[in-house]
């Protein structure tokens, strides 16, 4: 597939009409990915790092389904709800993301209730 939208469902469904991929021939832009357990639909238990762990997975499930995996990214976009949870994302991001590491950008923003971190990602495919 070189164009079109990508879906799974090991990865939250969309709340709204935008997909989990896009892909339009090497790029694959994948949306923000929250802490939802795609099995339940509810987010995970804890706090920054089980949210983040649950944010990779779902991820990792959807440039799976594309064909991909976290070595193809080449640029991830962090939003944190507090700067105070800064050095505990950076552990757990820090832990999970393979070498050759992407480039990132981290902002602060606001999110739903009970959600703290989300996490966006840019993919180049070969062919």
């Amino acid at each position: 597939m070189t164009n079109g939208a990508i879906s799974t469902d090991a990865a939250p469904k969309p709340v709204a009409a935008y997909s989990q991929a896009k892909r339009k021939g090497d790029i694959l832009q994948l949306a923000g990915q929250v802490g939802i357990d795609p099995a339940t639909g509810t987010v995970v238990p804890g706090g920054v790092a089980e949210q983040t762990r649950q944010v990779f997975a779902n991820l990792e499930a959807v440039l799976a389904e594309a064909g991909a995996s976290m070595t193809d990214v080449v640029m991830m976009r962090v939003y944190l709800t507090d700067t105070a949870h800064f050095a505990e994302l950076n552990e757990t991001y820090n832990a999970l993301i393979p070498a050759p590491y992407p480039a990132r950008t981290t902002v602060y923003v606001g999110l739903p209730e009970g959600l703290l971190v989300e996490i966006d990602a840019l993919a180049v495919l070969d062919g």
